[in-house]
């Protein structure tokens, strides 16, 4: 793409779409996908606790996320979901057998894996899809020309592309995130503007003790303290991607 027409598009989102602009994502991006974050060598990660979500509680989980990040909810399959309840069959198709009576729930939370080695990032070519230093996988909606390398490329089916404008449907929305429009793809952020804030992640506050988040490089952090204690699995751990998200079963 021609530095010019990547410009128009820039402004374009800026100015005709009259989108408000998160700082997060500005100050992540750097507009060029450079700096920002939460200070060298931090790498966020989650754990999810199997055994204490429920229904009703991945239902809360889901419902603080999307409202606060103005996700719209469309009833067909070009529905938006950034964190979203699926069968554990469908997450860890290579990891699960018919005599295994350990999982208390046939339900989990799925959600973009914030990879350490994300191959969505290596096929954008604009660079719209980016990784933090903190390990974050972000998405800059304005540099996104809707081409979806990194739906094809993502293994977890962790992204969504807005094929109508989202704003259609959405009942209320949020005024301190920016919404989105057609043509563009977009996922879960770990909350990165609530975390350059000095909070959790919502989904996290949201679990009431089931999800647990923190730095995997601190050693004292307590998702590294949950996961010394607890046997974990990550989804699709043979493609190499090295997912961020850890499931404690």
């Amino acid at each position: 793409m021609k530095s010019s027409r990547r410009k128009f598009l820039q402004i374009a989102g800026l100015s005709a779409l009259g989108w408000s602009i998160c700082p997060s994502l500005l100050q992540a991006s750097g507009h060029g996908g450079g700096e920002g974050g939460n200070g060298q060598g931090v790498r966020w990660a989650m754990a999810i606790d199997t055994r204490k979500l429920d229904d009703k509680l991945m239902e809360e989980c889901v419902h603080a996320c999307h409202s606060i990040h103005n996700v719209p909810k469309i009833n067909s399959k070009q529905n938006i979901k950034w964190i979203w309840s699926a069968p554990f069959e469908k997450l860890f198709p290579g990891q699960m057998h018919k005599f295994l009576k350990e999982v208390p729930e046939e339900h989990t939370l799925a959600l973009c894996n914030h990879c350490g080695n994300p191959s969505c990032v290596r096929v954008c070519p604009t660079k719209a899809t980016f990784k933090r230093p903190d390990g974050i996988v972000m998405m800059d909606f304005h540099r996104c020309i809707g081409c979806r390398y990194c739906m094809a490329a993502c293994p977890y089916g962790s992204r969504s592309f807005n094929f109508a404008d989202p704003r259609r449907f959405l009942k209320e929305q949020n005024p301190d995130f920016p919404t989105r429009t057609k043509g563009v793809v977009e996922k879960c952020t770990f909350c990165a503007e609530r975390l350059d804030e000095g909070k959790r992640p919502a989904c996290v506050e949201a679990a009431k003790g089931a999800i647990y988040f923190g730095d995997l490089n601190d050693p004292h952090s307590e998702v590294r303290q949950v996961l010394k204690e607890r046997y974990s699995i990550r989804r699709k751990p043979g493609l190499g991607t090295d997912p961020s998200v850890y499931y404690l079963i």
